[in-house]
């Protein structure tokens, strides 16, 4: 096994970045389970053999209340996946160990936010602005990205 690169455990904006993002992925497994959850709580199943070790062929079907949590998870994917590549190549840019903190806390607090808001459909605008406010160090990354990397090009 090998032992982590010193040099890697010296970057405190990469480590921050490993937190939040471990923090988001977990998020994310929780949502995965809550979804399985609430499909055995009301026998809504996505396959015929679920539905078949669950009950019957007439489980087989959708449910308003496992496609919201499936709309969860879907969104999570559509942003959380795109903030693991920016935060990575962000956190090569040698950026502020603050700066960076700030940028990464508020998008794993924007996302928690959002998630609480979809699973327990809270009153809007709750959801839209966790959205808007956590795609704002997203955009700020990119952009000090593509400042950084356009010599290059």
């Amino acid at each position: 096994r090998a032992a982590p690169s010193p040099k890697m455990l010296e970057n405190t904006v990469f480590m921050s970045f490993t937190f939040y993002s471990t923090i988001l992925i977990l998020k994310m497994y929780v949502v995965a389970i809550i979804t399985g959850q609430v499909r055995l709580r009301k026998k809504a199943f996505a396959n015929p053999e679920d539905a078949l070790r669950n009950g019957g062929l007439q489980y087989y079907r959708e449910d308003p209340d496992v496609e919201r949590c499936r709309r969860a998870h879907r969104n999570d994917m559509e942003n959380i996946f795109p903030f693991l590549f920016l935060g990575a190549i962000y956190s090569l840019l040698d950026p502020s160990p603050a700066v960076a903190r700030i940028h990464f806390f508020i998008f794993c607090v924007g996302r928690i936010i959002h998630t609480i808001a979809y699973l327990l459909r809270l009153k809007a605008p709750t959801r839209s602005v966790a959205y808007s406010v956590a795609q704002l160090p997203c955009f700020s990354m990119a952009l000090q990205i593509l400042l950084a990397t356009t010599p290059y090009w």
